[in-house]
C-alpha cells in the first residue's frame, strides 16, 4: 500500500521550501457514463500544470497524488519516469528550480467512499451524478497538488462533461463548448475546498442584492428529487445570512457566485467550498419533518457560510487550528439563526444537542485541547468532533460573554482585513481579540482552548430560619478549574408553574465562588447554575433542586432553562449519578409537555440509549414496555396533524418490541388502522417497517413490497438497512461479509448494513463477531479508506455485548497493539470506553432497584 499518510513536519518543510503561483487542472468525465470497466475501477483522465517557486533551488520535494495510474510527469519540460517517481501517492520532484512548472496527465478513480470524485449512479432513473469531497485531503484523489492548507494558490478548472450535463466549479463559467466548461479563475484557496459537481442535476437560481452587492445564486440536487426541493426556503435562509454577516463583518462575500448542491451518499453534513458549498442530500425532505429539521438545515447553510470568512478567506496553517474554523462556524450557526432567521430559539437547541455532543467527547480518553496536536492527515480526519465543534462554539460563547459583543465582531473584522487570503495561528486571533477587548487572552487561551476536561458546577445553598438566603455559593470540580463568566438562576413555584425570579451574574473562579448578589433572596426550589446558558460546564443541583425537578420538571416555563435541565439530568445518568429508570420515568412524566420539537426529539434520542446503555439488563423489557405504553399514550393525545404528533409516532416504531406494540404499526402500513392527522408518507412507512423486520414480525417479501413502492436511492438505503436487521444468524453473517470482507458497497451502504446489524434487541446473535471484531480491523484499517475503516471500525465495535468479555477483548487489543496506527487506536479506545461507561450505568441502575425493593 502508498503511504497516504501525511504528517505536519513534512508539511513544515514542504511549505517553507515551496510557494504556489497556481493550478490549472482539466478533467475529462466523460467515462463516467456508459459501460463500467469490470472489476477495474472506472477511472478518468486529469492534466494539472502546476506553478511554483522553490526557496532553494537543487532541493528535492514531492507532490501528491492517489490515482490508479500516471501517464506522464513533465517537470520543467524534462520528463520522468512514473515508474520510477510516483509511487501510488506521492510523486517525487528532484532537482528543483527556483521557478518550476508541472504537468501531471494521470488515470484518477471515481469513488464508491464519499472521497475524491464521488459516482453515483440514480436507481429511479439511472442518470450519472458527480460531485467533490476532499476535506482533509481528497483533493489529490483528483489532480495533482500539495495537499495541504497553507499552499493556497488560485485555480483554473477546465472540465470536459458528457452530452446534457452541467457542470459546476468554485468559479464562475467563462465558457461552454462542445461539452467542455471552462470556469474562471478562483482567490487564493487551499486545496480541500476546491469543488467541482457534475451531471443532470435540477438547478434553480436566484440573486441576493443589497447596498450594490449582487451575488448570483444557485442550489440544485438530483432530478429525481426536484419534486421536493423547496429551493425557496434555502434561498431565504442564503439571504438572511448574507444580510448578517456583511452587517456585521464588514467584509463582503469574497468569492463570487454562491451556489449549493445537495448530493448523494454524503459523508459529511456538508462542505464549504467557496462559491459552490455542498450538502447531504437527506436536507432535501422527501417526507414531512419537523420544525427542528428545518432549523438544523438552516443552521448547516449559515455554518458554511461563516466558513467562507472563518476557514476559506482566513485559514489555519495546519490541523491543529482547525478549530479557527469548525468552533467559529458552529458558534455563528446558532448566532445567526436566533438574530436573523425565524428560529430564534435556536440557542435552546445548541444548549440541549450541540453540547451534548461535546460534554461526551470531552469525557472521552481521547480528549484533546480545542487547539489540537494533530501529527498527521489521519489524526485530523478524526478531530472533525464534539471537542473542535460544539466545545469550541460553546467556549465561543463564553468569550463573547467574557470579552463583549462588540470587542468579538470587531475582533472578527481586523482578523479578516489583517489575514485575507492567508494563513493563521492561534496567536494571530488572540492578538486582534487583545486589541478590542482588553482583556488578557492568552490567559482565557491557556484556560480554555489549550486544555482539556468539562468542569461540574454545584450550588451550595445557606438559608436562614426565615428561609432567606445567607449564603449562595458555586463549587467547581474538574482536573482544570477555569474561570466561567455564568449566571445563576432562583426559581420558585407560582401557581403550577416554576418561574425564575433572581438571577446574577458572576465571575466563577477557582474552587468555591460565593454570588453575592443573590444573598437575602427568599429560599429558592430550584437553584439553576448557568442559567441563560453563559459558559460550557456540567451542571449538578442540590437536593432540593433535585427533587423540585423530579416533581415538577414540566412547570418550568422557560424552554432554555428546562433544557439546560433536561441536558444536566441525562449528564447524571451517563455518569452514573442517576438510574437510567428514574431518567426514563423523568420522560414519560414531563416530556409530553415539551414545546421544543427539538428537545422533545433529542429526550427521545436520550431515552433510548438510557435502556440500551445504562439500564439493568434484567430491567430492559419492562423499560422498553414503559416507553412504548407511553409513546402510544402521548401519539394519542397529541393535536392531529402536529409534529409533536408525527415525532411520537417514530418514537413508537423505534420504541415498539412487543407483541402488544406490532399490530397498530402493522395496520398503519397496511391502511387498516387510522390515527386522525398522522399522515403515513413513505419516510414514515420505511420507519414502521423496520422494527416489523427486526422482530421477526416482516420478513423480505415485505421489504421488497416496500421497495417496489419507493425504488428511489433512498428507498434502496431503508431495504438494505431492514435486510441486515431480520433477526437470522445467516443474515448476520451475510452483513459482516459484505462489509467486512468485501468493498463492493458504496459508503451509504455500508452505513445501512452496519446499523441494521447492530439491533440492541439481537445481542445474541452479534455476540459471535465481538471477537472477530478484533482479529479483523487492522486488516480493514490498512485495506479500505480511512472514510469505511471509520464506518466499520466505530459501527461494529461490540458495544451491545454486556458481560465483561468485550470489554477484556478490547483492553487486550489496545495493550496487544501499541504500535497500530494512532487513529485506529483512538476508534477502538474511544468505543472501549462508552462500553464501561455503560457498564457503570447498568450498575447504579441495578443498585437503585434492590436499594427499592
Amino acid at each position: 500500500m502508498p503511504l497516504e499518510n501525511l504528517t505536519r513536519e513534512e508539511a513544515r518543510e514542504r511549505a517553507a521550501l515551496l510557494s504556489v503561483d497556481g493550478y490549472e487542472v482539466a478533467l475529462d468525465l466523460r467515462s463516467a457514463v456508459g459501460e463500467g470497466g469490470g472489476e477495474e475501477p472506472r477511472t478518468f483522465r486529469s492534466v494539472t500544470t502546476l506553478r511554483f517557486t522553490c526557496a532553494a533551488p537543487g532541493a528535492d520535494s514531492f507532490a501528491d497524488l492517489i490515482a490508479p495510474s500516471v501517464n506522464s510527469v513533465v517537470l520543467n519540460g524534462r520528463e520522468l519516469d512514473p515508474a520510477e517517481v510516483f509511487d501510488g501517492a506521492r510523486i517525487t520532484l528532484p532537482g528543483l528550480a527556483e521557478q518550476n512548472t508541472l504537468v501531471v496527465d494521470a488515470r484518477c478513480a471515481y469513488s464508491r467512499t464519499g472521497e475524491g470524485m464521488h459516482r453515483f449512479v440514480d436507481p429511479e432513473d439511472g442518470e450519472v451524478y458527480l460531485y467533490t469531497q476532499y476535506e482533509p485531503a481528497d483533493a489529490r484523489r483528483v489532480f495533482a497538488n500539495f495537499e495541504q492548507p497553507d499552499l493556497k494558490a488560485p485555480y483554473r478548472f477546465t472540465v470536459t462533461a458528457p452530452e446534457g450535463w452541467s457542470v459546476w466549479g468554485n468559479g464562475a463559467e467563462e465558457s461552454r463548448e462542445g461539452g467542455v466548461w471552462r470556469f474562471a479563475e478562483t482567490a487564493p484557496i487551499s486545496t480541500y475546498i476546491t469543488c467541482v459537481v457534475a451531471g443532470p442535476y435540477h438547478h434553480v437560481t436566484d440573486v441576493y442584492r443589497r447596498d450594490g452587492i449582487e451575488i448570483p445564486l444557485g442550489a440544485m440536487c438530483r432530478r429525481s428529487l426536484a419534486r421536493h426541493f423547496d429551493a425557496d426556503d434555502v434561498f431565504l435562509i442564503t439571504k438572511q445570512g448574507f444580510d448578517f454577516f456583511h452587517d456585521n463583518f464588514d467584509y463582503p462575500y469574497p468569492f463570487g457566485k454562491y451556489d449549493q448542491a445537495f448530493v448523494p451518499e454524503y459523508n459529511l453534513g456538508a462542505m464549504e467550498n467557496p462559491g459552490l458549498v455542498t450538502f447531504r442530500e437527506e436536507y432535501v425532505y422527501r417526507g414531512k419533518v419537523t420544525r427542528a429539521a428545518y432549523e438544523r438545515r438552516a443552521n448547516v447553510i449559515l455554518h458554511e457560510m461563516a466558513h467562507m470568512w472563518f476557514g476559506d478567506l482566513v485559514t489555519m496553517v495546519w490541523w491543529d487550528d482547525l478549530w479557527l474554523k469548525e468552533s467559529f462556524a458552529d458558534f455563528m450557526g446558532s448566532f445567526v439563526l436566533a438574530e436573523a432567521t425565524r428560529f430564534t430559539d435556536s440557542w435552546v437547541t445548541f444548549a440541549n444537542s450541540r453540547k451534548s455532543w461535546a460534554y461526551r467527547a470531552d469525557q472521552l480518553p481521547s480528549t484533546h485541547p480545542i487547539t489540537a496536536d494533530i501529527r498527521d492527515l489521519e489524526d485530523a480526519k478524526l478531530n472533525f468532533d464534539g471537542i473542535t465543534y460544539a466545545k469550541g462554539a460553546a467556549v465561543l460563547k463564553q468569550l463573547v460573554a467574557y470579552a463583549g459583543r462588540e470587542a468579538f465582531f470587531e475582533g472578527a473584522r481586523r482578523y479578516f482585513k489583517r489575514h485575507a487570503y492567508g494563513n493563521t495561528r492561534l496567536e494571530d486571533l488572540l492578538a486582534v481579540l487583545e486589541e478590542t477587548s482588553g482583556r488578557d487572552m492568552r490567559a482565557w487561551s491557556r484556560s480554555w482552548l489549550e486544555t482539556t476536561g468539562v468542569n461540574a458546577l454545584t450550588p451550595v445553598v445557606t438559608c436562614d430560619a426565615e428561609g432567606r438566603i445567607t449564603e449562595l455559593a458555586v463549587e467547581q470540580d474538574g482536573e482544570v478549574l477555569r474561570p466561567h463568566r455564568a449566571a445563576v438562576g432562583l426559581y420558585r413555584l407560582d401557581g403550577g408553574e416554576l418561574v425564575r425570579y433572581a438571577r446574577a451574574e458572576a465571575d466563577v473562579t477557582g474552587a468555591r465562588t460565593v454570588v453575592a448578589g443573590l444573598a437575602g433572596e427568599r429560599r429558592p426550589d430550584l437553584v439553576l447554575v448557568n442559567d441563560d446558558d453563559l459558559t460550557y460546564c456540567k451542571i449538578r443541583f442540590d437536593e432540593r433542586s433535585l427533587e423540585t425537578l423530579r416533581g415538577h420538571l414540566g412547570a418550568l416555563s422557560d424552554p432554555l432553562a428546562r433544557a439546560l435541565c433536561w441536558s444536566a439530568l441525562w449528564n447524571m445518568t451517563r455518569d452514573a449519578l442517576m438510574p437510567a429508570r428514574d431518567f426514563v420515568a423523568l420522560l414519560l412524566a414531563f416530556a409530553g409537555r415539551e414545546s421544543d420539537i427539538g428537545v422533545l426529539q433529542m429526550l427521545h434520542a436520550w431515552a433510548r440509549s438510557a435502556l440500551v446503555h445504562y439500564a439493568a439488563p434484567e430491567w430492559r423489557e419492562e423499560g422498553a414496555r414503559l416507553l412504548a405504553q407511553g409513546a402510544l399514550s402521548e401519539l394519542r393525545a397529541a393535536e392531529p396533524g402536529s409534529e409533536h404528533q408525527l415525532t411520537w409516532a417514530r418514537f413508537l416504531a423505534a420504541t415498539a418490541s412487543s407483541e402488544t406494540d406490532f399490530p397498530l404499526l402493522e395496520g398503519l402500513l397496511a391502511g387498516t388502522a387510522r390515527i386522525d392527522g398522522l399522515e403515513v408518507d413513505q419516510e414514515l412507512r420505511w420507519t414502521f417497517l423496520e422494527p416489523l423486520v427486526a422482530h421477526g414480525r416482516a420478513d423480505e417479501r415485505a421489504v421488497a413490497a416496500e421497495l417496489a413502492r419507493d425504488d428511489t436511492a433512498s428507498g434502496k438505503r431503508h431495504e438494505v438497512r431492514c435486510l441486515a436487521s431480520r433477526p437470522s444468524a445467516a443474515v448476520k453473517a451475510q452483513a459482516w461479509a459484505a462489509v467486512v470482507e468485501s468493498d463492493r458497497l458504496s459508503n451509504a451502504l455500508v452505513e445501512a448494513t452496519i446499523s441494521g446489524f447492530a439491533q440492541p434487541t439481537q445481542r445474541e446473535l452479534t455476540a459471535p463477531y465481538a471477537s472477530r471484531y478484533f482479529e479483523a480491523i487492522e486488516r480493514v484499517w490498512r485495506e479500505r479508506s480511512i472514510q469505511i475503516g471509520m464506518h466499520v471500525v466505530r459501527g461494529l465495535f461490540p458495544s451491545l455485548q454486556d458481560g465483561p468479555g468485550a470489554l477484556e477483548s478490547a483492553d487486550a487489543w489496545l495493550a496487544a497493539h501499541a504500535d497500530a496506527p494512532p487513529a485506529l487506536r483512538r476508534l477502538v479506545l474511544e468505543a472501549r470506553d462508552d462500553l464501561a461507561r455503560g457498564r457503570r450505568g447498568q450498575a447504579c441502575d441495578a443498585a437503585a432497584a434492590v436499594a427499592s425493593a
